[in-house]
């Protein structure tokens, strides 16, 4: 009975969050029209040409391309990456595929501050662990929990001491860089988190992104 009310409870995250996002989606373009800014900041490891996303063995040929739609303050993208990170940081380490992060920011502005702010520990060489710091310590959304002080001190967690990190994150440094995925994101008509393309086709939710064994092996036969 335990494991079914965990699905349960999963799925219950992934119908409340789909809901959300759409009607985010609307919200976010109004705002930000439907053109990316050639002038925003870039972060390292972005590339434009792969969705403004943060890229992991972008010089890579021959091997699979896994782009991760996601939104920091999602519960289902915390689901998601607690079945498949050590998986994920796992085929990067081993130079086994090109793993593309697009992190979105459907949810609010603690979503846009935390997508800030790993963009900020891109830079510090400290993107993967910023990211699983994220996900461990998600509150509920919006709840005022992941200020700037916050969000520095997990820099500080992981090991990230200059002031300058500290700086990107009070200067919403990215902010213009997180608005570019936005854009990006309503071009290829993502409208919910997380959503997995691997070589360019979408993953199933149901049976691919939530198992861990279907996940590594689509990968590891793509």
């Amino acid at each position: 009975m335990a494991q079914k009310s965990g699905g349960d409870k999963v799925t219950r995250y992934i119908v409340i969050g789909m809901v959300t996002l759409v009607v985010a989606v609307g919200v976010i373009f109004s705002l930000v029209g439907n053109k990316s800014s050639d002038s925003a900041s870039l972060p390292s490891q972005v590339s434009s040409t792969d969705g403004f996303g943060v890229v992991y063995n972008g010089e890579l040929s021959g091997v699979p391309v896994v782009d991760i739609w996601e939104d920091f303050q999602c519960p289902a993208c915390a689901q998601f990456e607690a079945l498949n990170s050590a998986y994920l940081e796992n085929i990067i380490k081993e130079k086994k595929a090109k793993v593309i992060f697009h992190p979105l920011s459907f949810i609010g502005p603690e979503s846009i501050s935390a997508a800030n702010a790993a963009a900020c520990a891109s830079d510090e060489g400290k993107y993967l662990e910023y990211h699983d710091f994220l996900y461990r310590n998600q509150p509920p959304e919006n709840t005022g929990k992941w200020s700037n002080a916050y969000l520095i001190a997990g820099g500080v967690a992981i090991g990230i001491s200059s002031g300058e990190f500290g700086a990107c994150i009070n200067d919403s440094k990215y902010g213009g860089w997180v608005k570019n995925i936005a854009v990006d994101g309503g071009k290829q008509n993502i409208n919910s988190t997380p959503t997995v393309f691997l070589n360019g086709k979408e993953l199933d939710r149901n049976t691919q992104i939530y198992d861990a064994a279907a996940f590594a092996a689509a990968i590891e036969q793509g």
